[in-house]
């Protein structure tokens, strides 16, 4: 591992990397970069054939890293005998020791592996998140989903854990179990995704249980939009009377995003990670503030690195740099999907938009959306579970916020789906 890169025990370290200018940061980043590729090349044989017989590649600025090919996910897809092992590996497979696989949701489960300094990393690049939890070796962590293969989990709690935290895994509880941890042990910070810290508390609410009276002062969430967005942060500070920590990152990637300090956005950790934006309307690189592509090139994780890699997440970036973080941030966090967007009517949507304008109803207690084609044409059917059962609000508000009427039918409450991961509020069915 490089080791110019900031000590995770160093918070000065990494909070000046973070206040770097830009022509210095691209200076650190050219330096890590560079190092990269003369450790992976020509070992990396998916790398090395990707970029060209110039397997000692090394770049005299970062302008040259444009000129490299894009990476896409399908084509991390091994095939033959390794079957889902991701195929931009570096080394030989007895040299991981860290096995993890996405959960499928998007095509064929992606399994990637890691090897012990890679796993240091992840742990290196979780530390910008821990600092915006200001998480400290007295704090009580409750790690509130499942334990299994995906990695975002694992890399959570060992991160907490080399902080000195007591975490509990609450993998296999009922959610009541949950919330009765939380409260035994006076935990003071939970991990979860958004939709779960929602879930959570519903069922303390029908249980008589005030989560805002105990000892949760900060929940971590990841793995869907919902941290950066202001409806549904406030209502779930609202119910804990804890600070939300938004979070971004992806198997194939590496934990990249960390929150803003006033919760509408996220920071890009550009110590670790290589932004690029491509305009959605026009595919050159993206101005300020303008609708785009997220593309990352990690850069320390050498067991399983990718290079311009699509991630298919829209953002709008900002390089404004008006608090302390230089890095670039993303307003609103990510805001969707790029294969989820839907042209309804000439009008350009995205599920996360939408989930905005329904959280800002604090009687809708769940929803999902349907998309399906009628006469060629994407269309949008929203069910809500809805404690006045009064559809034409919410109709009128979407109309005022985007610009369309859409369907909008009310179910009994308790018969859409909970989740405990990430959310499937929107089926895809064109």
């Amino acid at each position: 591992m490089n080791p110019s890169y900031p000590n995770r025990t160093d918070l000065a370290q990494r909070q000046r990397v973070q206040r770097l200018n830009s022509t210095d940061l691209e200076r650190y980043q050219l330096e890590r970069l560079n190092c990269m590729l003369g450790k992976i090349l020509p070992a990396n044989r998916f790398y090395a054939n990707k970029i060209g017989p110039s397997c000692l590649l090394q770049l005299a600025s970062l302008e040259e890293l444009a000129g490299l090919p894009f990476t896409f996910k399908n084509e991390l897809i091994a095939k033959g005998k390794l079957g889902g092992f991701a195929s931009n590996r570096t080394w030989p497979i007895e040299n991981y020791n860290r096995f993890h696989r996405t959960s499928g949701t998007r095509g064929k489960p992606l399994t990637v592996i890691d090897t012990a300094a890679d796993w240091q990393w992840w742990l290196e690049s979780w530390q910008p998140v821990l600092d915006c939890a200001q998480v400290k070796s007295s704090d009580r962590v409750v790690m509130a989903f499942s334990f299994g293969p995906f990695i975002g989990f694992w890399s959570a709690f060992d991160a907490v854990v080399e902080r000195g935290c007591l975490v509990a895994p609450a993998g296999a509880m009922k959610t009541l179990a949950r919330i009765d941890l939380i409260c035994d042990i006076d935990a003071t910070l939970i991990f979860c995704t958004p939709s779960y810290a929602l879930h959570l508390a519903e069922i303390a609410q029908q249980n008589q249980i005030n989560l805002a009276s105990t000892a949760v002062r900060a929940i971590i969430v990841a793995g869907e939009p919902g941290g950066s967005i202001p409806e549904i942060r406030q209502r779930i500070e609202s119910a804990w009377g804890a600070r939300v920590i938004d979070h971004a990152g992806a198997s194939e990637i590496g934990p990249w995003g960390f929150a803003a300090s006033d919760g509408n956005g996220v920071f890009v950790n550009e110590a670790e990670f290589i932004p690029e934006f491509i305009s959605i309307d026009t595919g050159d690189p993206a101005g300020e503030g303008e609708l785009s592509e997220l593309v990352l090139t990690s850069l320390g994780r050498y067991g399983s690195p990718v290079i311009r890699y699509r991630t298919g997440d829209l953002v709008r970036p900002s390089w404004n740099g008006a608090g302390k973080c230089q890095f670039v941030l993303l307003q609103g966090g990510v805001l969707g999907r790029s294969d989820d967007m839907m042209i309804i009517r000439g009008v350009n949507v995205f599920p996360s938009s939408i989930e905005q304008i329904l959280r800002s109803f604090p009687e809708i207690i769940e929803y999902r959306m349907t998309a399906f084609k009628k006469a060629s044409l994407d269309q949008l059917k929203i069910e809500i579970e809805d404690r006045l059962q009064n559809v034409e609000r919410v109709r009128k508000e979407l109309q005022v916020k985007i610009g369309l009427r859409v369907d909008v039918e009310t179910v009994p409450v308790g018969t859409l789906p909970r989740f405990e991961g990430k959310g499937k509020r929107f089926i895809d069915r064109r």
